[in-house]
């Protein structure tokens, strides 16, 4: 078998999971990817970008199937699609940050948003909604729509905070998982609903491991909280 076909066998390639139902083996590995990413950035290690740029790709090709590919079974999800490409974006921000920002321990110290900031999180999270609805509707996502736009636009700010560095990204995340399964299971994308489910307890822990994280000794970083004054201030 020529190498080319070996790569479009695999591409689609798939696991019977029972009920004469089947998972794409991309979108078990992509989701894969997806949670070593999300177990680096409770450790707060940089490598959890590179990691979550993989698993992005791969989902990517998964859930524009119905786009790429006639035969494909499973409904395109154009809010998860674009997901994944912001994902990717944000990730190349958000490892060039974490780069300059880590300490001699390899890990960046995380910092709580200030209200300024929690307020314009919200604001974003419901007017992006509202504003990606029409757009997703148009384009042929599936429904409920509106559901798809909430997974995306949390999805952004949740990277984007995980980026800055704010421990309050995980409850963004806990936000996007509590209407991303549903929707999901619905759409018939049953390891990414699965895996969405185990992140959903996942960012609960990584909350608490980031607001830990937060009381202990820091170093000095690229991240600092303007509001804690530094023992060894001379002033």
């Amino acid at each position: 078998m020529d190498p080319a076909s070996w790569l479009f066998d695999l591409y689609g390639a798939t696991i019977p999971v029972g009920g004469g139902q089947e998972l794409l083996l991309r979108e078990v590995v992509g989701n894969a990817f997806g949670l070593a990413s999300a177990l680096g950035g409770m450790l707060r290690r940089v490598w959890a970008w590179p990691v979550g740029i993989v698993g992005n790709l791969l989902l990517l090709t998964v859930f524009l199937g119905a786009l790429l590919d006639p035969s494909h079974t499973l409904p395109a999800l154009l809010g998860q699609a674009g997901r994944q490409v912001m994902f990717i974006a944000v990730a190349i921000y958000g490892w060039v940050r974490w780069r300059q920002a880590r300490g001699p321990q390899g890990t960046i110290v995380p910092r709580w948003a200030s209200g300024r900031q929690r307020i314009g999180l919200a604001v974003a999270m419901v007017v992006g909604t509202v504003a990606l609805t029409p757009i997703f509707r148009a384009l042929g996502s599936f429904e409920p729509v509106w559901a798809d736009a909430w997974t995306f636009v949390g999805s952004l700010l949740a990277t984007y905070g995980m980026a800055r560095g704010w421990t309050e990204f995980w409850l963004i995340w806990v936000a996007v998982d509590l209407v991303g399964v549903p929707l999901l299971v619905a759409a018939g994308y049953w390891a990414t609903a699965g895996m969405y489910a185990f992140y959903g307890a996942f960012t609960v822990a990584g909350f608490i491991v980031w607001a830990r994280a937060r009381h202990k000794p820091v170093v000095s970083t690229l991240l600092p909280d303007p509001r804690v004054e530094r023992k060894d201030d001379p002033r």
